[in-house]
C-alpha cells in the first residue's frame, strides 16, 4: 500500500505572488525593525542624496538603514554576506521588498553616513528609555578588547623598525651595485643603450618594505612628538582657562615616548591599521582596541558606549559617567566597575557627579570573600581604604555583586550569541562608527525582545 504525502511541487509557480507580509511569522525582528526606521530621524542622510542629483538613482536611505540594522542584529556585519543574504534569506529579501544591493553600495553607504548612522544610538536610547527600560537607579561600566581588521604580527617596535631599516637600506645598496654590474657587462656585451628587463623581483621588494619601514618610522616619531606637544601645552594651562561644555575627552594611547619627544624603542605601529594597539584580553593579546559599555540595572540597556585605543580602564570611568548624564539627561543613583577603574581621584570626580560609587580596589581570589565590617568607619582612613571597607559591608557588597550579572553579559552576547568579536572597518573613528553601531542593534534587541 502505497503512502499518501502532502502535495510537494517546487516548481510550481503561484497564479498571484505571495504578500510580503506573508513571508515571515507575525511579530518577527524584521518587521520590527522596519516599523521602528520608519520613526527614526534619517534626515541627515536624506539631505546627501538631495544635494547629489546626478547619476542613478540611489537607493532609499531608509532601507539601506534598516538592512544594517538588522545585519548587524543576527551578526551580519559582512557586506558581501548582507549581499547574499537579500538572495537566500527571507528576512533579508522582506527588508530588501525584493531589492539586491550590490555590497559594493552597502560598504559605500555604511562608510559615508556612518556618523549619521552613530547617531541612532542615543535615538534608540531614548526609546528604550520611554518604554521603561531605563531606570539609572544603578550602572555597570567594564569594557572588552575587540579585535581590529589587522594581525598583531604587522606591528613592528620602533627599535625593530631602526633595526630593519638600517638593514634593507644595506641590502638595497649591495643590490643596487650588483645591478650597475650587471648592467655594465651587458653594456660591454651588447652595446650601451639597449633596454634591459624589469627592476628585479628582490630589489623591487626591498625598496618597497624599505618606504613602508620609514613611512611608520616617520609616523611614530611624528605622533609622539605631538603627544608631547599636548603635554607641555596641557601643564602651561591656566586654571583660568575655559574648559569646553559636555563630556570629558575620551583617553588616548600615547606612544611611549622621552622627555625630548623621540619615541622609546618599544613603542610600536601597526602597517595595517595604524590607530589600533597590542591590547591585553585575558591571558592573551590582540591587535584591537578597547571597547567601553555602561549597562542599565533594569533591562541591560547600553547607556552609553564608547571606544578606544587605550588599553587600560582606569581613564575610562569618568568620560562614560558624564556620556551617560548627557545621553539620559540624569545622573545614575550608583555606579559600579572593577578594580581595572579604581583611582582616589576617580572616587572624588564621581562623588562629585552626585553618583555613588561601589568600585573594587584589588582583583580578589576566586571564592574569597572579605570579612564584613560593622560600625562608624575610623576618620583618618585613606579613600581607598574606604571603598575597600564600603565593598566589605552588607550593603556595599551586596551592590557590588550585581556588577558582574548587570554588564558582562551584555559582552558575552555581543561576542558569543551575535559573532560580534572583531571589526571590519580600520582606524579609530571608523572603529568608533561601528562599536556605536553593535551597541545600537543591542538596544534594539532590547526594545524587541520587550514587546514595545
Amino acid at each position: 500500500m502505497s503512502k499518501t504525502y502532502r502535495p510537494y511541487s517546487p516548481g510550481q509557480s503561484f497564479l498571484l505572488p505571495p504578500s510580503p507580509h506573508e513571508w515571515l511569522p507575525e511579530g518577527h525582528l524584521a518587521y520590527f525593525i522596519l516599523d521602528l526606521v520608519g520613526e527614526l530621524n534619517l534626515r541627515p542622510i536624506f539631505e546627501h542624496y538631495e544635494r547629489e542629483l546626478r547619476g542613478y538613482p540611489p537607493h532609499n536611505p531608509q532601507m539601506m538603514v534598516a538592512l544594517l540594522l538588522y545585519a548587524y542584529a543576527v551578526g551580519v556585519p559582512s557586506s558581501r554576506k548582507i549581499e547574499r543574504k537579500t538572495y537566500e534569506d527571507v528576512a533579508f529579501r522582506v527588508i530588501c521588498a525584493g531589492a539586491h544591493p550590490d555590497h559594493t553600495r552597502i560598504s559605500e553607504f555604511r562608510r559615508i553616513h556612518l556618523k549619521a548612522i552613530e547617531s541612532l544610538f542615543e535615538q534608540v536610547l531614548k526609546l528604550c528609555a520611554k518604554s521603561k527600560l531605563v531606570k539609572l537607579g544603578h550602572i555597570a561600566i567594564d569594557g572588552t578588547k575587540m579585535k581590529a581588521n589587522a594581525s598583531k604580527h604587522k606591528a613592528m617596535s620602533y627599535e625593530r623598525m631602526k633595526k630593519q631599516e638600517a638593514e634593507l637600506k644595506e641590502k638595497v645598496r649591495k643590490l643596487l651595485e650588483a645591478a650597475e654590474a650587471a648592467d655594465a657587462e651587458e653594456d660591454a656585451a651588447h652595446g650601451a643603450g639597449v633596454r634591459g628587463d624589469e627592476l628585479p623581483e628582490e630589489l623591487r621588494r626591498s625598496k618597497d618594505r624599505l618606504a613602508k619601514i620609514r613611512a611608520a618610522k616617520a609616523a611614530l616619531e611624528a605622533e609622539a612628538k605631538a603627544n608631547k606637544e599636548r603635554e607641555d601645552a596641557v601643564a602651561t594651562k591656566s586654571d583660568d582657562d575655559d574648559t569646553p561644555d559636555g563630556p570629558s575627552a575620551l583617553p588616548t594611547h600615547k606612544v611611549p615616548a622621552y622627555k625630548d619627544g623621540r619615541p622609546k624603542p618599544k613603542a610600536q605601529r601597526n602597517f595595517t591599521d595604524p590607530d589600533s594597539r597590542i591590547q591585553k584580553a585575558g591571558t592573551n593579546f590582540v591587535q584591537g582596541y578597547n571597547a567601553q559599555a555602561a549597562v542599565d540595572d533594569k533591562a541591560q540597556v547600553i547607556v552609553a558606549q564608547a571606544l578606544t585605543n587605550q588599553p587600560p580602564d582606569v581613564e575610562h570611568l569618568v568620560p562614560m559617567i558624564e556620556r551617560v548624564i548627557e545621553s539620559c539627561g540624569k545622573a545614575p543613583a550608583k555606579v559600579s566597575a572593577d578594580a581595572g577603574y579604581f583611582s582616589e581621584e576617580n572616587v572624588a570626580a564621581v562623588e562629585k557627579l552626585g553618583v555613588d560609587p561601589y568600585i573594587a580596589t584589588g582583583r580578589a581570589k576566586h571564592g574569597e570573600h572579605p570579612p564584613q565590617v560593622r560600625g562608624r568607619p575610623p576618620a583618618n582612613m585613606t579613600p581607598k581604604q574606604r571603598m575597600t571597607r564600603k565593598l566589605a559591608t552588607k550593603k556595599g557588597a551586596a551592590v557590588y555583586k550585581q556588577r558582574k550579572a548587570i554588564v558582562e553579559p551584555v559582552f558575552g552576547y555581543i561576542k558569543e550569541g551575535r559573532g560580534l568579536r572583531s571589526f571590519l572597518l580600520r582606524g579609530l573613528d571608523k572603529a568608533r562608527g561601528e562599536w556605536s553601531l553593535i551597541c545600537t542593534t543591542h538596544n534594539l534587541l532590547k526594545l524587541y525582545a520587550a514587546g514595545r
